[in-house]
């Protein structure tokens, strides 16, 4: 079931919707549908992304496996590339607490 909401638009704004509108074949309410369905899904995944760096930064901080960025950043170009390519190897630790931090991590 499909709820009402009210929008108020500046007039130029509305004109610029009007005529993107019908420029691609569609009226303005479906215009405006797609570009509010594009724009949640950009916000879910943009929080998706935030939410899978805090918890990697806490596995991160309880010890959990670091790689070298450049052994990363090689085998990603190799499997780019098409080319067989062997996982990076994790960086052995002593002490998790021990290993500085290079960025702060912010919740949102």
């Amino acid at each position: 079931m499909a709820a009402t909401t009210t929008l108020k638009l500046p007039e130029e704004l509305k004109a610029r919707i009007a005529s993107a509108a019908q420029a691609s074949g569609r009226t303005p309410h479906a215009f405006m549908i797609e570009a509010l369905e594009v724009q949640a899904h950009l916000a879910e995944m943009r929080q998706s992304f935030i939410n899978d760096a805090i918890s990697s930064a806490a596995e991160v901080d309880t010890g959990g496996a670091l790689y070298a960025m450049e052994d990363v950043q090689a085998y990603i170009l190799a499997r780019t590339s098409r080319k067989t390519a062997k996982r990076p190897k994790p960086i052995v630790r002593t002490d998790a607490k021990n290993q500085p931090r290079t960025t702060k991590r912010t919740a949102r």
